[in-house]
């Protein structure tokens, strides 16, 4: 049975451009880097942020966008400072997508290696509740 989400692993061209992205953007703690010593298939670093592990591993980025992406709770008035944050980066904001009243506002970006993330003031619940009630509304 599943008990939860172990981690969640981002293969990157630059571990050192990485460390400042998840750093600065999502106040990431590393907590491990393996330097010399390769456990692994490729050097690494390990990373909390809340209580999400986050691991980053040197390698080939990836070699196009998509839509596929990693999606951060935050809180709706604290969008703008991680906009100030993801700028100071030069990273690549994406405008935002049309959304209906109720489901949240988000932030959209790429890091360097083309790996989109998503920073959500949203929940389940919020969006749940407001298709359920637009879908009645249109019956």
């Amino acid at each position: 049975m599943i008990e939860d989400l172990s981690h969640i692993t981002f293969i990157v061209s630059d571990l050192d451009r990485m460390t400042e992205i998840l750093e600065t953007v999502f106040g990431a703690k590393q907590v491990y880097a393996s330097g010399e010593k390769q456990f692994s298939q490729a050097p690494e670093k390990f990373f909390t942020v809340g209580d999400l592990w986050i691991a980053i591993m040197q390698g080939k980025g990836l070699s196009e966008r998509t839509y596929n992406h990693v999606a951060f709770k935050i809180r709706d008035e604290d969008i703008d400072i991680y906009l100030e944050r993801i700028r100071s980066l030069n990273l690549d904001v994406m405008p935002p997508r049309p959304r209906v009243e109720g489901e949240g506002r988000s932030v959209y970006f790429h890091d360097d290696d083309n790996h989109l993330f998503e920073l959500h003031s949203g929940t389940l619940a919020e969006r749940l509740e407001t298709y359920s009630r637009l879908e009645e509304a249109a019956e």
